[in-house]
């Protein structure tokens, strides 16, 4: 069922040639969150309470500079910013660093901003560092992987007394857009990358353990468009967009891409794992071709028997997010085409239908 919008609200405007995208997630207290780029930083909107209709007044979340972030949570639900900053100097030279915050509570201040540095020491090839991707272990130790000045992997962790090791260069070549990385209930972190010819797949044998070296495959990938999601134990799954218009697919180490259908535009496809109806579903959801958000639906690793796809007809600037609120609800979060941000929930229905949109 597709939602009416309601009123208009203030207008959230990124700086052009800046950060764009919406991100969402869920407190220890079941609260959700919502952070969409805004001048000087991000504004963040948060439930009034677990699961509710109402949300409190944006809250600027200061930090200039920002081109690329990656939002992620640990086991204690703490979210965690790591993003890619561009700063002009006095001298006219422009400086580039990876940045990292977190933030402990729902609706509480975000901590100080850390530079991380920038594993390039020369001002050409620190540069052309690429957009940073998140993850946290079970144990809590945070890694960011990040594409190199060389097309290689880069990988910072954090130790487990909470100071950071060095930039680690992992080598390879070839990495030609945003990377995908997930931490898996077993600690184990797997990685993925598109490359000219196909794409770069990292495995962990163990909680802990080496990274070890890129797998190659030829696999056609739109660059840019890889999500990833447990779909069982220890067992992820990778969803991209197909360039010979197969629309989205689903991949599993040993297994053959499937395709899924969709009408997938540009930008990343979202992924969320839901109970419907009884079923353990996989829920999808991308920008269409033609600019507004799609929804699709589909029993989780029986990808063969075919999704159920909708276009919810809202046109949005930015790729859709997925999230579940403290009842289990599947929330999907748009920024729309006046850069304000609009959130709809799924209905007490048989299947996936959302509310009525909600502008923030």
């Amino acid at each position: 069922m597709l939602g009416r919008t309601a009123r208009p609200a203030a207008r959230v405007v990124p700086e052009a040639g800046t950060l764009r995208g919406i991100w969402v997630a869920k407190g220890r207290d079941g609260r959700l969150a919502v952070y969409v780029p805004a001048e000087g930083g991000l504004r963040r909107w948060t439930e009034t309470r677990p699961g509710a209709r109402d949300w409190g007044q944006p809250v600027l979340v200061p930090i200039a500079g920002l081109t690329h972030l990656s939002v992620t949570q640990d086991a204690n639900a703490y979210v965690h910013f790591v993003g890619r900053r561009e700063r002009r100097k006095a001298d006219g030279r422009t400086v580039v660093d990876i940045v990292y915050a977190i933030q402990y509570q729902p609706g509480r201040p975000v901590s100080e901003w850390r530079s991380l540095g920038n594993p390039h020491k020369a001002a050409e090839p620190a540069g052309r560092l690429g957009e940073p991707v998140a993850v946290v272990t079970p144990s809590g130790m945070v890694h960011i992987f990040v594409r190199n000045a060389d097309g290689g992997l880069t990988l910072r962790r954090e130790q487990s007394d909470g100071k950071w090791r060095p930039w680690d260069d992992r080598r390879g070549s070839g990495i030609e857009s945003t990377l995908a990385a997930i931490a898996l209930e077993s600690g184990r972190i797997e990685l993925f990358a598109t490359t000219a010819d196909g794409i770069l797949h990292w495995s962990q044998q163990a909680a802990g353990g080496a990274l070890g070296e890129g797998h190659p495959a030829r696999l056609a990938v739109v660059p840019g468009t890889v999500a990833v999601l447990e779909t069982g134990p220890d067992r992820p799954t990778f969803y991209w967009t197909d360039p010979d218009g197969r629309g989205v697919v689903a991949y599993r180490a040993g297994a053959w891409p499937t395709a899924l259908g969709g009408v997938p535009g540009e930008g990343p496809n979202a992924a969320l794992r839901a109970h419907l109806d009884g079923y353990d579903c996989t829920v999808l959801a991308h920008r269409g071709v033609d600019g507004s958000a799609v929804v699709g639906v589909g029993v989780t690793e029986d990808e063969g028997n075919g999704v159920w796809w909708s276009d919810t007809g809202v046109p949005c600037l930015a790729p859709p997010v997925l999230a579940l609120d403290a009842f289990g609800r599947v929330v999907m979060a748009v920024v729309g085409e006046d850069g304000v941000p609009r959130v709809a929930r799924q209905l007490d229905e048989p299947g996936l239908t959302l509310s009525e949109w909600r502008r923030l």
